[in-house]
């Protein structure tokens, strides 16, 4: 059983025995990014993943999203293969993508029309949410009125409405300043707990990994054969404070290092 409590008994998404490469034009030859990796994720887990730039992390986030199609092996969404992952996964990418002539309801209200539910029935399911994600009275403000805080928020609220238990976050608080990326960090975990969804999160902040995560996921070569993988030792609810335990200080340096010694250029 995890620290958090939830039996791994349910697998929602599998890589088996994955390989990927691209095209390098300039050099006239593919170039391999991961090779034969195999990855379980549990249901309701928070998983955040780390490493160097130019790794594989966003290749791996493209993967799963179905951007792009493995060149060996098999990608399973739920127990099931999917060939076509567009649409199966909700994904929040770095910048929030809110559309500027939308209101903040009209960008939440995106993903259900999609799938055909009318303006008006899509409007009414997302007020009822609009406090719960701290966005009461803002419905009719545009992104230009709003701080970039309010903007993650009305775009995490958007990628939940994917209606997928698997959520994608690559680097969502990266734009942010401190303080504000500290006060969004509880704002998810406290999002995450009331929702059965298993979270995925690319982060390039240690801290922000340990806080979050139940497992954390390291790519530490190029091309990737196997990914390493850290247990967080801290149970839930998780404060703040708890990333002072001497336990979790080592374990940051060491994950630090470990990075450190591994940039890729």
């Amino acid at each position: 059983m995890s620290k958090c409590g939830r039996e791994r008994n349910k697998k929602v998404l599998q890589f088996e025995n994955v390989a990927f490469s691209y095209h390098d034009k300039k050099q006239g030859r593919s170039v391999p990014v991961l090779q034969n990796i195999n990855i379980d994720m549990y249901d309701r887990e928070f998983i955040a993943i780390i490493g160097p730039s130019g790794s594989g992390k966003s290749t791996l986030f493209r993967l799963i999203s179905g951007l792009e199609n493995p060149d060996e092996g098999r990608i399973f969404i739920n127990g099931e293969v999917q060939k076509c992952r567009l649409g199966k996964v909700g994904y929040m990418p770095q910048q929030d993508l809110l559309m500027p002539w939308r209101t903040v309801i009209e960008n939440a209200a995106l993903p259900l029309e999609l799938k055909g539910v009318r303006k008006e029935e899509a409007h009414k399911q997302i007020l009822p949410l609009l406090e719960e994600f701290g966005l009461r009275g803002m419905e009719h403000r545009f992104p230009h009125e709003l701080s970039g805080g309010m903007k993650q928020r009305v775009s995490f609220l958007r990628t939940s409405l994917s209606g997928s238990n698997v959520l994608l976050l690559d680097e969502p608080f990266s734009a942010l300043d401190a303080i504000t990326r500290l006060s969004m960090q509880e704002w998810l975990m406290n999002q995450w707990e009331k929702r059965k969804a298993t979270i995925v999160l690319v982060t390039h902040d240690v801290s922000e990994a340990l806080f979050l995560a139940d497992r954390i996921f390291i790519f530490t070569e190029r091309p990737v054969r196997s990914l390493q993988e850290v247990n967080v030792p801290l149970g839930r609810p998780r404060r703040l404070n708890d990333l002072n335990e001497p336990a979790i200080i080592s374990l940051k340096n060491d994950l630090i290092e470990q990075l450190r010694g591994k940039v890729i250029t």
